[in-house]
């Protein structure tokens, strides 16, 4: 599957669904960037049953500042419209594919069961 460019006008439709989703924030002058996003591009081509977005930081300001992207490329890993994994740097091929098996592992009920009492707690 190819990448999907995310804007501000579908982020939230395509990061809410069911579902995985990677999102690549970067940006077109970034060296580090340039060598991820073939690492990046062929993940997307092994894993069908993933979504795999990127955010150009330099024409989605908006959404770059709402996740507080500081420092490029981040690598935004979300399960079932829940960030588990956000974090800024090149993931080399093998890397990447362990954060891929991590997320695809986790337990989403136990996930929600925490975020639900995390939520009730004063």
């Amino acid at each position: 599957m190819a990448t999907v460019e995310l804007t501000s006008g579908n982020f939230e439709e395509v990061v809410g669904k069911d579902g995985i989703v990677l999102v690549d924030f970067w940006a077109s002058w970034c060296g580090p960037c340039r060598m991820f996003a073939p690492v990046f591009e062929q993940a997307a081509g092994r894993h069908q049953d993933i979504v795999f977005g990127k955010v150009n930081t330099e024409k989605q300001t908006a959404l770059a500042e709402a996740f507080g992207i500081s420092s490029i490329p981040t690598l935004m890993a979300v399960r079932d419209g829940v960030v588990l994994y956000a974090q800024p740097g090149a993931l080399p091929e093998q890397v990447l594919e362990q954060l891929i098996d991590k997320v695809r592992a986790i337990d989403m009920t136990e996930v929600r069961r925490e975020m639900s009492n995390s939520g009730n707690r004063d």
